[in-house]
């Protein structure tokens, strides 16, 4: 695989961790920047300028990428958030936030909010809830307190990004259906989801000409550790299959089940790195 360019000294540091949690999930997927704009709205020409910082990728883009490559597209979303917003913090952009502070006499009177400061993972300051004192009859009026809405925003945002930083990869790809938790010798019914804990059976069939255990007939879905779902269900069910012990066939891609995808890897020629993707499922489902 061709190495990357080196990005642009003037991105932001939000624009520039964007860019590598981009080219990364477009290295594992396998899919060249042809691929890429076989499958998106977007030209060839245009990744190329998106992924080496050219140009600033679009928050649709971000949103086609993650879908294109099989994981969810909400912490790359929430990463771009943060990436536009210190980027229309350095063109001097940010808006000013104003909030009505009570009527009086029929008019609302407006106090303008200063720009939201620059917040940090570090520090999450608590948002102050709005005050105002109730009109006393002949008294003077006081001023309520003004609530700085960006700021509020900003942690917000912040707060969700660090999140993100546990590992994009890793949470990618699940099932549909939410997880829950399986509780120690229950029933499972048959439409009831996926559970956490559950231990399921492996009836590897050949259908179509690929094999298939009837968990899941993905052949894109990234799995990385701690992935959780049917889809990792089925690629521990043909691991077996294929003679590569995964451990448990529970839906929860630990580092056991990472070690039997390296030696399958390894044996089909395949690049090492434990993380299922296109190239790894179509050999399993031979």
């Amino acid at each position: 695989m061709p190495r990357w360019k080196e990005l642009p000294a003037e991105l932001t540091t939000s624009e520039h961790q964007l860019l590598v949690q981009l080219r990364r999930l477009k290295d594992h997927s396998d899919l060249s920047l042809a691929a890429l704009a076989g499958r998106t709205s977007y030209s060839r020409s245009s990744w190329e300028r998106y992924l080496n910082g050219k140009k600033p990728v679009p928050r649709k883009a971000v949103e086609e990428l993650a879908q294109v490559c099989g994981t969810d597209p909400t912490r790359l979303v929430v990463l771009y958030d943060v990436a536009e917003r210190s980027r229309a913090k350095e063109a001097g952009r940010a808006d000013e936030v104003q909030e009505p502070e009570g009527p009086e006499g029929g008019d609302a009177e407006r106090e303008k909010v200063r720009s939201p400061e620059p917040v940090t993972e570090s520090v999450i300051e608590p948002v102050a809830e709005p005050v105002v004192e109730p009109l006393r009859a002949g008294g003077p009026r006081r001023a309520g307190r003004t609530v700085p809405l960006g700021r509020a925003i900003g942690v917000a945002v912040v707060a969700v990004a660090v999140a993100f930083g546990a590992g994009m990869l890793a949470g990618g790809a699940r099932s549909g259906t939410e997880a829950r938790e399986a509780r120690p010798g229950s029933t499972v019914a048959a439409d009831a989801g996926y559970l956490r804990g559950q231990t399921y059976p492996c009836e590897v069939r050949r259908k179509h000409g690929e094999l298939r255990a009837g968990h899941s007939g993905t052949r894109e879905m990234l799995l990385d550790i701690n992935s959780t779902g049917f889809d990792v269900v089925e690629a521990q069910c043909l691991l077996r299959e294929k003679g590569f012990d995964p451990g448990a066939t529970d839906g929860l891609y630990d580092e056991r089940a990472k070690g039997a995808a390296k030696r399958f890897q390894q044996a089909h020629h395949l690049v090492v790195d434990g993380i299922i993707g296109p190239d790894t499922w179509r050999e399993l489902r031979r």
